[in-house]
């Protein structure tokens, strides 16, 4: 049994499955939450302004990229009403008698959790107006002339809806979120101290400038953050004395092709084969992703959204292109008449895949 520094709880030894782990690095209060103040301050008051009035709390809409803590934020909704929690995704709700049977089975102050609610079916989405506003939902027996519409009271619930594209969401299930929170990406600082907490927990033994240089490499994001955690923790365990030290971290790390960036094999691909193959762009998407042997849906959601913050590839209305920073992460010298940003494209360059 590992027994950690400044947490009530004891993380036993025999955790071995990524999912036990992932769930025992979860925070469990919004005070162990790190990162993240503003939406914690608003929460807190949206939560115990209902605690005090004996009420249910309005409903809450988590928005934000993959990784971030929409989960774990529901699950701390939960745990600070005093509540059960209903966990579902949206593409699980596919017709409205899902939905209407989940409803059915809600305790009075439940939380029903619905990741991916962008996803939801078109049906389940129009039960679920009326259940969020007057708590009750409508259930049609019967076809034709002789259906039957049979009301069917819902106990009052909190519904916390997560989704990673905000705009995907129809307008009329947006206005019926009481409060919306957008989760950003984390500083390095505070990232250092989630490594520091699930080192803890996990009973590894984590250097200050190790952490550093993880958190340097997580994309802003702790649930990679943790993933890496764990692997260099192995490469610890089996190659070292156990002992997480800035070197081990970065040898661990180079093993995974995890480079100094936080850029892995499959985003140094695409940047390869955008400089290297169409000298920088524009390019289309999908002639980009034939190009490193990828799903365009791959390319598009899985690379190109670090790629772009990280200020390497610049979409534009003819394609992608490199910047010169992309060019200098590949140890190459950008062409001399790049522009800044790398939005103009050099006229005696082939342009391909403009129109994908």
């Amino acid at each position: 049994m590992t027994v950690t520094d400044d947490e009530s709880q004891v993380t036993p030894s025999y955790l071995t499955s990524d999912g036990d782990v992932d769930a025992s690095l979860r925070p469990k209060s919004l005070h162990d939450f790190i990162g993240q103040p503003r939406v914690r301050e608003q929460l807190q008051l949206v939560l115990h302004g209902a605690k005090g009035r004996g009420s249910t709390p309005d409903h809450i809409l988590l928005s934000g990229p993959p990784g971030l803590g929409k989960t774990s934020m529901a699950m701390i909704i939960a745990a600070e009403l005093g509540t059960a929690l209903r966990l579902t995704s949206g593409p699980a709700l596919e017709r409205a008698g899902d939905l209407a049977a989940m409803l059915s089975n809600l305790v009075e102050g439940d939380v029903l959790f619905i990741d991916e609610i962008h996803r939801i079916a078109r049906p389940a989405e129009e039960m679920l107006y009326l259940a969020m506003e007057d708590f009750r939902v409508d259930v049609v027996v019967g076809k034709g002339p002789g259906a039957t519409s049979i009301p069917l009271e819902v106990a009052p619930f909190t519904l916390v809806g997560a989704t990673t594209r905000s705009g995907a969401l129809t307008g009329p299930l947006r206005d019926r979120f009481g409060f919306t929170a957008h989760m950003d990406f984390y500083d390095r600082g505070e990232l250092q101290q989630i490594l520091a907490r699930s080192a803890r927990i996990l009973g590894a033994r984590l250097g200050e400038d190790a952490a550093k240089e993880i958190a340097g490499r997580s994309r802003g994001t702790p649930r990679i953050a943790n993933r890496l955690l764990r692997r260099v923790r192995d490469y610890a365990e089996v190659r070292e004395d156990g002992v997480i030290t800035k070197a081990v971290a970065q040898a661990a790390l180079a093993v995974y092709d995890v480079d100094r960036l936080g850029l892995d094999r499959l985003d140094r691909s695409v940047l390869s084969a955008l400089v290297r193959s169409f000298g920088g762009g524009p390019v289309g998407v999908s002639t980009l992703a034939v190009a490193v042997g990828e799903e365009p849906a791959t390319v598009e959601e899985v690379c190109e959204p670090f790629l772009v913050r990280a200020g390497m590839i610049a979409r534009t209305p003819r394609g992608r292109v490199a910047t010169a920073a992309a060019w200098e992460h590949l140890g190459l010298v950008p062409p001399p008449d790049l522009a800044i940003g790398g939005i103009e494209v050099r006229a005696n360059e082939p342009q391909m895949g403009l129109f994908e």
